[in-house]
């Protein structure tokens, strides 16, 4: 059994393009395979148009070819955190598909990666709370004044 025939058994193409072939009479189904290109500026490289060549790209090397490109995004939005105003500067680098994930992006920006350590923290001392008493009520004290407007990460 040839290659192509275990990966049909393994994973059956979802796209399937045929087209109808007359030999001597016989009319037999001919499948292509798909392929798609897509052209567009993905790296730093200023290459011509016409002196590029296409990468192949497959499940198995879509982090190698992410890493290799080391496509970035650079943009300012408006800040939403009540203790920053104005725009903020976010520079996004990306060398593999996992680092689209919320999670991941966190860590690429400063403001957003402290909050979630305070929210980690937090979450970490509530747990904590649950079965102590007088930690809870030390902390329902804390919340009640003012406080909670100077608490800082170290304070956690």
């Amino acid at each position: 059994m040839n290659t192509q025939h275990k990966l049909d058994k393994v994973r059956p193409p979802r796209v399937h393009i045929t087209y109808d072939l007359e030999l001597g009479g016989a009319v037999e189904k001919k499948e292509l395979p798909m392929i798609i290109g897509v052209v567009g500026e993905f790296s730093e490289e200023e290459t011509l148009l016409k002196e590029r060549s296409f990468t192949h790209i497959n499940k198995d090397n879509f982090n190698a070819v992410m890493s290799g490109m080391h496509p970035s995004l650079n943009f300012q939005v408006e800040s939403q955190l009540p203790e920053l105003e104005g725009m903020l500067d976010v520079t996004l680098n990306f060398s593999e598909l996992d680092d689209f994930s919320p999670d991941r992006l966190v860590h690429q920006i400063p403001v957003l990666e402290k909050l979630l350590r305070i929210r980690e923290k937090l979450s970490d001392v509530k747990g904590r709370a649950l079965g102590n008493d007088r930690l809870r009520e030390h902390l329902d004290e804390l919340l009640r004044g003012d406080a909670v407007s100077t608490v800082s990460e170290d304070d956690i």
